[in-house]
């Protein structure tokens, strides 16, 4: 099976063109091909699908076999590969994927290899029927608290696509987030488990964003997550609608517009295209 390692900012994957190949299990597949020593290595499985209703459409599938609504370095990556191959013509088109439409617009070069991606995320939502999140279906959870071994916790809660949950943090490289991470993503709380993400605010500008993902664990870097961080630390007061998030291998741009809309700009790389056996 033909396929492209991809990451963005860290957060890596492999992409497969699974256009008529739709019978294939790629939640097992993925499994094995994600595993780090005896795989290929990655966070998750990229599919290129054919699509009724957009242009074309991704699947994610996490590196635990689970599949996940969206995702955010993911559509960039993915964006990437299927116009640099000529599978979308367009610089700017529609993305299926299970949180719905999304449009990605290309930044291309003279070389014609796209540099970074703009893509309209969306709107978020903050009911807690639709997160999914305990509590009145139709209030908020917005610095609201959980308990986690006996330890409160001020959160904010909301869908960005996916569910995500954020905490903010002094310093975020104090944070044990591989104890406290999965604690908080498989809370009583989240029936569908939630991702996490950890919070440390620079200015009004600019923040610094660890996640643990749903169904992947750490990662170095969150589209959604991102996304979700820059909306939570603006409705907390700590952040500008418009924001700069820092990552572990650059920076993405993540802007809340006054309508709900939001935008994410960022980078996507291809690292090495391959065979795998089995």
């Amino acid at each position: 099976m033909l396929f492209s390692k991809m990451h963005g900012l860290g957060n890596d994957f492999i992409v497969i063109d699974a256009r008529g190949k739709e019978d294939i299990d790629y939640n097992s597949l993925a499994k094995r091909m994600c595993h780090r020593h005896i795989g290929v290595g990655a966070d998750g499985l990229l599919l290129v699908l054919n699509s009724d209703v957009a242009d074309i459409r991704m699947r994610i599938i996490n590196s635990d076999g689970s599949e996940a609504e969206m995702c955010g370095n993911g559509i960039r990556c993915f964006a990437k590969y299927v116009y640099e191959r000529g599978i979308v013509k367009a610089t700017k088109f529609r993305v299926e994927t299970l949180a719905g439409i999304i449009e990605p617009e290309l930044f291309v070069n003279e070389y014609g290899l796209v540099d970074k991606v703009k893509v309209n995320m969306g709107k978020p939502s903050f009911k807690r029927k639709d997160i999914p999140m305990q509590g009145d279906p139709e209030s908020d959870a917005i610095n609201t608290s959980i308990l986690v071994d006996g330890n409160e916790y001020r959160i904010t809660s909301l869908l960005m696509g996916v569910p995500h949950t954020i905490l903010f943090v002094d310093d975020i490289e104090k944070v044990d987030i591989y104890s406290l991470g999965p604690k908080i993503e498989k809370h009583k709380d989240f029936p569908r488990k939630t991702n996490v993400n950890f919070v440390q605010v620079i200015d009004k500008n600019n923040i610094k964003v660890r996640t643990w993902e749903r169904g992947a664990g750490a990662t170095f870097a969150c589209g959604t997550g991102s996304c979700a961080s820059v909306i939570a630390a603006n409705l907390n007061g700590f952040a500008e609608r418009k924001a700069n998030v820092h990552l572990y291998f650059g920076t993405l741009e993540i802007e809340w517009q006054e309508d709900g809309t939001v935008f994410m700009t960022g980078p996507a790389e291809e690292v090495f295209v391959g065979e795998y056996f089995e």
